[in-house]
């Protein structure tokens, strides 16, 4: 396995390359409605990790995929994951005020804005998968718009919410709260790997096919993982609030499992995430390493 190091110098760069194609399409604040636009800037720029946006340029490399297509792909995906962070934090959902270090979009302008804001980054994704060229065949970008609609709706990300929602003060099973998160988390970072990878040539079905199991996977581990950090993480490192979970009695995997039972799932998922990359060898050197971060949170 190669480097800590070595991993970061791949993935600082394309972090750094998405955080200028973010602010390149989103649009600047002297156009009008400008408090809108500021606050979408706002919501998007300047934080986060970008697993999303490294997941697709890492299932990009399987394929030989363009880098400024993925990128493009890439940031369409964190900009639907932006704008979900948004409307997750307003009062009718989690009514969080922390948000990546600084106080949630709709503390910072106000509600109205904040929803605006969501709505807004939403359709902006979309138009940069309409927008670019990312596939050689239209056929093929007209199956990453459907695939990206999909992850987010509500057969997806905004699906998966509503579940949250309802499963407030219930004690889920481990297969309820699998269905939970296959759509609330995974399916964007299922989406988010298959997009890069669909941006490459010579695409192969069975390998998309391994390739979003390892997602799939994948996006699950976030899941426990993330459970895990607001139960034992303070809010200076996750940059948002810790122990929120518990007091809005919210079914987890800490709450079902325990921690350290949790943290034992996580580490059986990424090695069946690792089981569906074997046939790719080297090829997938980078899948591998996100893997082990996004588990060990060593960002």
């Amino acid at each position: 396995m190669t480097s800590a190091v070595d991993f970061q110098s791949w993935a600082a760069p394309r972090q750094s390359r998405i955080e200028t194609v973010l602010d390149r399409v989103l649009p600047p604040t002297r156009i009008i409605p400008e408090r809108l636009h500021s606050a979408m800037r706002y919501s998007s720029l300047g934080a986060g990790k970008r697993v999303r946006p490294l997941l697709a340029f890492a299932g990009g490399e399987l394929f030989d995929a363009d880098l400024e297509r993925v990128s493009i792909a890439g940031a369409a995906v964190e900009l639907i994951h932006a704008y979900s962070l948004v409307h997750d934090d307003l009062p009718c959902m989690d009514d969080d005020v922390l948000r990546r270090g600084k106080p949630t979009c709709h503390v910072e302008y106000d509600e109205a804005t904040a929803l605006l804001v969501g709505d807004a980054l939403q359709s902006l994704a979309f138009q940069l998968l309409g927008e670019y060229r990312l596939a050689d065949d239209p056929a093929d970008q007209l199956q990453m718009v459907k695939l990206l609609a999909i992850a987010s709706g509500s057969r997806g990300m905004a699906g998966g919410q509503a579940i949250d929602l309802q499963s407030v003060g219930a004690k889920l099973s481990l297969p309820e709260l699998e269905l939970m998160h296959i759509h609330k988390t995974g399916a964007l970072i299922r989406a988010a790997a298959v997009l890069g990878a669909r941006c490459g040539t010579n695409v192969d079905a069975k390998e998309l096919s391994q390739l979003d199991t390892f997602a799939k996977f994948m996006g699950l581990a976030y899941q426990v993982i993330d459970d895990v950090l607001d139960a034992e993480a303070p809010t200076a490192t996750l940059g948002k609030t810790a122990g929120k979970d518990a007091q809005q009695d919210k079914p987890t995997y800490v709450s079902a499992l325990g921690i350290v039972e949790s943290k034992r799932l996580a580490e059986e998922l990424r090695q069946d995430a690792m089981r569906a990359l074997e046939s790719f060898g080297s090829r997938a050197t980078r899948l591998r390493q996100l893997a082990d971060f996004i588990v060990l949170r060593q960002f």
